[in-house]
């Protein structure tokens, strides 16, 4: 298993965590260069990190790294429809407080970008997910996403609070419930 990160954080904690495991391999790369050999695996996964790629440049990529007949999937995971008071809180906060969080979140799953990506049609699969977090865990669930604010800004301090307290106001023995429903968008890219 190839593991591709251009985000050097990222990739030393991925290999702390999966580098015992003898088939993980981390890479230095990106979704348009990510330097594995041609023809060289199956399977390719990419979560939500696709909204930052350059679809025709990692298209390309991807079908000189794939072997004939490989699949592709593209992983998100969107908060339920049918929101929960937690959930509805939260996207207040987010809404409040970080200023890119709605042009981020518009780009998502964007189904037209997936087709040109696969080179067709695509199939999708969804799950139900969730994440059991103490505040310590949504804190970094929360700073995990690109649009939150860093600290520092001047959003940074007021969100934390609106956090704080709409853990306080959710929290159920010490934590919360972060519903979510997983989409798998898969299929076999064409040439």
């Amino acid at each position: 298993m190839f593991a591709v990160e251009p985000n050097d954080g990222m990739r030393a904690a991925a290999e702390a965590r999966l580098g015992g495991h003898a088939r993980f391999r981390s890479v230095r790369g990106t979704a348009e260069v990510t330097t594995l050999p041609d023809a060289s695996i199956d399977l390719l996964l990419a979560a939500q990190s696709f909204h930052w790629f350059h679809v025709q440049r990692a298209r390309h990529e991807a079908l000189r790294v794939m072997r004939a007949g490989g699949w592709a999937a593209l992983l998100w995971n969107e908060r339920p429809v049918e929101a929960s008071d937690f959930l509805a809180d939260y996207e207040a906060l987010l809404l409040r407080h970080a200023a890119d969080y709605a042009r981020i979140t518009a780009s998502r799953a964007d189904k037209p970008s997936m087709r040109e990506f696969f080179g067709g049609p695509m199939e999708v699969a969804a799950f139900p997910n969730q994440q059991i977090l103490d505040f310590a865990g949504l804190k970094g669930r929360l700073m995990s996403s690109s649009y939150a604010p860093e600290p520092g800004h001047p959003e940074f301090d007021p969100m934390m609070s609106g956090l704080r307290e709409l853990f306080s106001r959710h929290e159920r023995g010490g934590s919360i419930v972060f519903p979510y429903r997983t989409l798998v968008y898969f299929a076999r890219p064409t040439p």
